[in-house]
């Protein structure tokens, strides 16, 4: 039975204001999406709530990462449409001294406060202005957001890019492996399968399949400086990392300063933003110096069986200002380039137009590296993908 439309009176409103309470709380919904839930509402019974929820949260979200954040909006947003404007009040806490909400719940709280009014610019000193993060963007703040360095946003741009960065894809090209499976092409006949098929013919062999090479993506380990010259970079690329590599069966995440910190089982975690709160739980030296001879020591002696068959890539970020010695970085990065199939550098310090690697450690990366790229703004990582797929296949 139908109760209602969904594209009158007060349900479509509402329909439409949740998806922009969605979108401040970083959740990627559009008007597409938004019309999408208003027909799923004319298909169920708008009484049942529970019939509701999982009509919109089949339309509206598409990540893993945002069905917590939905889910906790719904029942806030939804619970009584009359005051809506209490709901902060619900989500805030109520005496001093309570710990801080989680990640989540600031993402559902910030979405659910209404937006503050833009700095007035006779107020130079003002570092950080307010920003928005609705569809509302111009175009224009868009496309200076992905040609802006990570170093030069304010504190709300870098989350917002934060999040757009998590939904930018980063596939490896599959090779060829040395394992097989039955086909049609292969300089190998599939003697079984000719049996198989010849006993259904009664003993005719009218097929000859053959046995194929098998794909397989290439193995990653990514080294992450996390150093204090590194440290607006760091925490965005993590986040990139994580998200873009999920589907990637082998990776190897660790995080270098002055010793080397594995994240193998952050990176594990299926959250992003619980994969950043076990990195900083995990990582004694964050933004303190660099010693990147000394960390590649530590995993040749500790971690060298991860090197798989000369087959693994190797991700190098960082911006090469090495404060150890360049005869050991030089001897461990021959070593590693030795026992990987690429040794990439990922510089965000190509940034700048006259860039060059003078610095004692930068030098030797730059000799010893097979490429050198740029990862400092929203644009590079997106370009990232197909310059590792050249790359590898050159």
């Amino acid at each position: 039975m139908q109760l209602g439309d969904a594209r009158s009176g007060r349900l479509a409103g509402n329909l439409s204001a949740f998806g922009r309470a969605l979108r401040r709380a970083g959740v990627p919904v559009d008007a597409s999406r938004i019309a999408l839930a208003q027909q799923a509402a004319l298909l169920i019974d708008i009484g049942q709530r529970d019939d509701l929820a999982a009509a919109l949260e089949t339309v509206l979200v598409g990540r893993e990462q945002d069905r917590a954040v939905f889910r906790e909006l719904f029942d806030a947003f939804f619970r009584d449409p009359k005051m809506a404007h209490k709901l902060l009040a619900q989500l805030l806490p109520t005496a001093e001294g309570r710990a801080e909400p989680d990640r989540r719940r600031a993402r559902v709280r910030d979405a659910l406060q209404a937006p503050k009014p833009a700095q007035p610019l006779a107020q130079p000193q003002a570092k950080d202005r307010e920003f928005e993060f609705d569809a509302t963007m111009t175009a224009s703040d868009l496309q200076r957001l992905r040609h802006a360095d990570f170093n030069s946003l304010s504190a709300d741009e870098y989350a917002l890019v934060e999040r757009l960065a998590r939904d930018i894809t980063l596939h490896l090209p599959e090779l060829p492996s040395r394992r097989t499976r039955p086909g049609w092409r292969g300089a190998r006949p599939h003697w079984p399968g000719v049996m198989r098929r010849a006993a259904r013919n009664g003993g005719e062999v009218l097929e000859l399949p053959r046995l194929q090479r098998r794909s397989s993506a290439l193995p990653l380990m990514v080294l992450v400086d996390v150093s204090g010259s590194m440290e607006r970079y760091a925490r965005l690329l993590l986040a990139f990392l994580h998200a873009a590599t999920r589907s990637q069966r082998r990776r190897d995440v660790m995080a270098f300063g002055m010793d080397l910190t594995d994240l193998r089982s952050a990176f594990a975690l299926s959250d992003t933003d619980a994969m950043l709160a076990q990195t900083n739980a995990l990582i004694a030296d964050f933004a303190c110096g660099t010693r990147l001879g000394q960390s590649l020591l530590q995993l040749r002696q500790q971690h060298a069986r991860r090197l798989i068959g000369r087959r693994t890539v190797v991700l190098l970020i960082t911006d090469g200002l090495d404060t150890g010695e360049p005869e050991l970085l030089k001897e461990q990065l021959q070593w590693l380039r030795l026992h990987s199939r690429r040794l990439l550098w990922l510089n965000p310090l190509m940034r700048f137009d006259a860039y060059a690697p003078l610095a004692r450690g930068a030098a030797v990366l730059h000799a010893q590296a097979d490429a050198m790229l740029a990862v400092h703004n929203l644009s590079r990582l997106k370009d990232l993908a197909d310059n590792l797929a050249r790359l590898l296949r050159s």
